[in-house]
């Protein structure tokens, strides 16, 4: 979405991105000092610099604010290219998990997603700003390995779409149960284990059906 600058004799401004990423920012040192049920907004502010009304134009209240706080640490995330689709895995699964482990990645990923059990904005904000958004790692890694011929091409696009969706629920159900549920590590070696199990699972699942033509 394109911000559009008032013209000249107009009130308002555009949007800072400095000041978004102050915010942001400081979001995520309050909860790791408050915790979630002291956080507010005038505290945010006092933290970012910024007026109390500069995160009200915004933001509609603190869950929408945490979620995008959050969101901004998964935007971190990479796919690197380490040659094959089981170090590719192993790759982004351990900074999935290091960023997991960053207590305000912890507290607000927890926080927000109890909320949103009783809010449905919220839960479909979540799924907005953080699970369809990181959808572009398992869409990035499976071209890659479809282009090293590791996995085929699907060619029927709504299944296609099935796939990311049953690899990314995968992939982050595994991972966030590992290190939030249960307290886990999620170290390298957990991280090989489950990257075997996803392989395989993946090979099998998109490799052609001997019923199918493409498997005649």
């Amino acid at each position: 979405m394109h911000r559009r600058t008032p013209p000249p004799g107009r009130a308002g401004r555009p949007r800072s991105a400095t000041a978004d990423a102050a915010i942001l920012a400081a979001t995520r040192a309050a909860l790791v000092e408050l915790g979630w049920s002291k956080l507010t907004l005038g505290d945010v502010a006092l933290r970012a610099g910024v007026a109390k009304t500069t995160l009200y134009r915004r933001w509609a209240g603190k869950n929408e604010l945490v979620v995008d706080a959050v969101a901004e640490l998964f935007d971190e995330l990479r796919v690197p290219d380490r040659g094959s689709l089981a170090a590719d895995i192993e790759g982004v699964v351990l900074q999935f998990a290091a960023i997991l482990a960053r207590p305000e990645a912890r507290s607000g990923l927890m926080a927000v997603v109890a909320e949103s059990t009783r809010d449905e904005p919220l839960r479909e904000r979540i799924r907005a700003s953080i699970v369809e958004r990181q959808k572009r790692l398992v869409l990035e890694g499976r071209a890659r390995a479809q282009a090293r011929g590791e996995l085929p091409p699907e060619s029927d696009p709504g299944e296609a779409a099935r796939t990311v969706d049953l690899i990314f629920d995968v992939v982050a159900g595994a991972v966030v149960h590992r290190t939030l549920v249960s307290a886990e590590p999620a170290d390298e070696q957990w991280v090989r284990s489950f990257t075997r199990v996803l392989v395989t699972g993946l090979t099998s699942l998109t490799a052609p059906s001997p019923d199918s033509p493409s498997g005649a």
